[in-house]
């Protein structure tokens, strides 16, 4: 059987769960991270050294790297209805994929840190303000995509990418700071409310 390693809480973790959902995939989960059994143990670190969660175990083979771990899930379960295999379908999934890793979380980080985690080393007013201006700049950019597809962020099904995104569109809805009116965010979240998963994993008072 499958096993994930990693606290619900964590977000990265939330997106392995919500897809093995979306799978109808057993798992099995040890809690692993804050609050929980470190992940500087040596047996954790032995599976993956950067001390992070998720960490997948399938059978003989382990596994880091949250979008990773959910590429490889939907690639070796029957995950083609989300994770396309045409090349040009794929790119589009893999490219909103990517840009959450690297531009969204980004934007977040100050904020979320400042104003959730309450992180003393992130309450600075200038760097506060600057961050969330930039997160409502890129949250700008999720709303354009949006609004060309009329549906989820690559397209105008459902698709692995959601997974990444829905997430963090939950962080931006559940952090308090002021938010800007972007209709085509919040139809999307209505939207992926209508999925179990996404009740459970995503929108479930979590940021």
């Amino acid at each position: 059987m499958l096993t994930i390693l990693g606290r619900a809480s964590s977000i990265n973790v939330r997106k392995v769960l919500w897809l093995c959902d979306e799978l109808s995939l057993p798992y099995q989960r040890e809690e692993w991270g804050e609050g929980f059994k470190s992940t500087h143990d040596a047996r954790f670190l032995a599976l993956n050294p950067n001390a992070m969660v998720p960490v997948i175990k399938d059978e003989d083979f382990v596994l880091w790297e949250s979008n990773t771990i959910i590429r490889y899930l939907a690639n070796a379960y029957q995950g083609e209805w989300i994770y396309p295999v045409a090349p040009r379908a794929r790119a589009q999934v893999d490219r909103w994929i990517d840009w959450q890793a690297t531009e969204l979380n980004t934007a977040w980080r100050y904020a979320f840190m400042a104003l959730v985690r309450q992180s003393p080393a992130h309450q600075n007013e200038r760097l506060l303000a600057a961050a969330c201006k930039g997160w409502t700049y890129t949250m700008g950019i999720l709303n354009q995509q949006l609004q060309k597809t009329g549906g989820y962020i690559a397209g105008v099904s459902f698709s692995l990418a959601d997974i990444p995104i829905g997430l963090s569109v939950n962080r931006w809805y559940e952090t308090p700071l002021e938010h800007a009116n972007y209709p085509a965010i919040r139809a999307y979240y209505e939207r992926l409310t209508a999925r179990a998963g996404y009740v459970k994993w995503g929108r479930n008072g979590t940021p």
